[in-house]
């Protein structure tokens, strides 16, 4: 064999070998993917009157919340398109491999369950406040709540459509391009929620319109404020969905925690005056000699300081039992990805 042609085939074999590793996209194509979704996302809101809002026209009128639902289902739908289109002739996988990797299949019910059970430890204050201290675990039984907010345009938007398309959209179409662009799991985690944050800024926008008298510099700490923690809850999604595979449980823990709301971080805990607190403890002469029990209602709104120590010690309870839990509870075989908790960097 002439040494040319030994040269040549060597050439050829390592050629092929450093293919393998080769990402089937640029890391800038995925970016300017990324950007270009969330600009999907969000101009379609402005193209129109009846989702453009206006100092007359709240984003939270129903006119406007149905209207903006309907174009956002357009853009989850053009963005998982072209993400699809783009694991299948770039990444050359199969439509199940390409569905695995937008998190739709196969559906885990318990990659479902665990991510949501850690995202209700990490609320345990919240839920301790509203449930325990203010009543509401009653109503949490019997469903009168659920039917109460997600009776107006405003729960179904905040609950249920908000959810569903923005994990769609930053969650099951951004994660996978970058998936495909060999991008460690680590940077994927903390740089792909910065378009999910990015993209609430237009808020800003919209809340000096419908509230011209506020000064600008509390409007953009207001904006500056979302930005952070939306970007803080876009790590904790983007790790579940690595770690899981699973959109489902993404768009599960994404609107348990805007049902909860930020915690309450200082001051003490307060319930409406006249509100019944807690379990029945009184009895009452009902007149006929017989005691009936009651709950013992709050005259001005303020209960004991001991149930403000309960709350922040669940809060703390919460916080820990989260940390603790947070690698058992999001570990699957379907997981997208590999974190390497030993070196603290992450395999694709």
């Amino acid at each position: 064999m002439a040494p040319v042609e030994l040269l040549h085939r060597i050439k050829n074999y390592y050629s092929k070998e450093t293919g393998k590793d080769l990402p089937a996209i640029t890391s800038q194509s995925a970016a300017g993917l990324s950007i270009l979704y969330t600009l999907i996302y969000v101009v379609p809101f402005y193209l129109s009157s009846a989702t453009r809002p206006s100092p007359q026209l709240s984003r939270d009128a129903p006119s406007v919340i149905r209207a903006r639902i309907r174009a956002v289902t357009l853009s989850c739908l053009a963005c998982s398109i072209l993400t699809m289109y783009v694991i299948a002739s770039r990444g050359k996988e199969t439509p199940t491999e390409g569905l695995r990797l937008l998190g739709w299949w196969p559906i885990g019910i318990v990659e479902i369950i665990k991510p949501t059970f850690l995202t209700t430890i990490l609320f345990a204050g919240p839920l301790f406040e509203k449930g325990i201290a203010e009543g509401g675990w009653r109503d949490w039984i019997q469903g009168k709540r659920v039917a109460e907010v997600l009776g107006g345009w405003i729960g179904w938007r905040n609950f249920i459509a908000g959810p569903i398309t923005e994990e769609i959209v930053f969650r099951s179409c951004i994660i996978p391009l970058h998936l495909l662009a060999k991008i460690s799991p680590t940077r994927i985690v903390f740089y792909t929620p910065l378009y999910f944050g990015i993209a609430h800024i237009h808020h800003f926008y919209e809340y000096t319109l419908t509230h011209p008298h506020t000064p600008l510099l509390p409007a953009l700490a207001r904006s500056l404020f979302q930005f952070v923690y939306t970007s803080i809850f876009g790590f904790y999604a983007a790790f579940i969905y690595l770690r899981t595979g699973s959109l489902f449980a993404a768009i599960l823990s994404h609107s348990f925690c805007n049902w909860c709301g930020l915690p309450r971080l200082w001051g003490r805990i307060t319930v409406e005056a006249g509100v019944p607190l807690g379990p029945s403890t009184e009895r009452k002469d009902d007149g006929e000699g017989k005691g009936v029990k009651q709950r013992v209602q709050v005259a001005d709104g303020r209960l004991g300081v001991g149930w403000t120590v309960v709350y922040y010690l669940s809060l703390l309870g919460g916080a820990v039992g989260f940390w603790w839990g947070l690698w058992s509870l999001t570990d699957s075989s379907r997981a997208l990805a590999s974190f390497d908790l030993v070196k603290g960097v992450a395999k694709g």
